[in-house]
């Protein structure tokens, strides 16, 4: 049976190692990231949100900022970059750590509210923009990596999504670790 809803979708039973590129999948899981985090950080204690892995890491807390900044700074600004005519095409380098001064003062309810406001209003910009596949191919010009797709730069904002996820799920693990004894021989999250 075939999900006829959402393009790239295999039979039940029969599923793809890889799937190609779909704008419309990308935004479905975009459009859930604020919720996913909303319903497992909300209310949680600092115990399980403000602390991290070490020196130079980050807790929960500051990963939510960082994804803020992205969305203020990055996808959608270097999105209309790249469907833009204008012939200087160079993205403005990404402030990695903009969270730690940007999020001061404010408390994971604020981040999670802001998270979720703007990632909606940043979609709602990209579905308005009506990208084609012609528009996917057009490119803009990263600082690090030179010339890069609209493709590569909304498959990688999923991504990024993704990874921070893990890193959220990574550093809480961490905070139970020493207390799983023997078992962390099947705990993947805390070696």
């Amino acid at each position: 049976m075939w999900d006829r809803g959402r393009p790239g979708r295999a039979p039940l039973g029969k599923i793809p190692s890889v799937q190609p590129f779909h704008l419309d999948s990308c935004l479905e899981l975009l459009e859930r990231t604020p919720r996913v985090l909303y319903h497992w950080l909300g209310g949680l204690s600092d115990t399980w949100t403000m602390h991290n892995e070490g020196p130079e890491t980050w807790s929960p807390y500051d990963v939510l900022g960082h994804l803020i900044h992205g969305e203020r700074t990055d996808w959608v600004a270097r999105l209309e970059i790249i469907l833009s005519h204008r012939p200087d095409k160079m993205f403005q380098t990404f402030d990695r750590f903009a969270q730690f001064k940007d999020s001061k003062g404010k408390s994971l309810a604020d981040l999670l509210a802001e998270f979720s406001e703007i990632r909606a209003t940043n979609l709602a910009r990209v579905r308005a923009l009506r990208i084609t596949s012609t528009d996917l191919d057009r490119t803009g010009v990263h600082p690090k990596f030179g010339d890069v797709t609209a493709r590569q730069l909304l498959a990688t904002w999923a991504a990024h999504d993704l990874d921070h996820v893990m890193q959220i799920s990574r550093v809480m693990a961490k905070q139970i670790g020493p207390a799983v004894g023997p078992w962390v021989e099947y705990l993947r999250i805390l070696r």
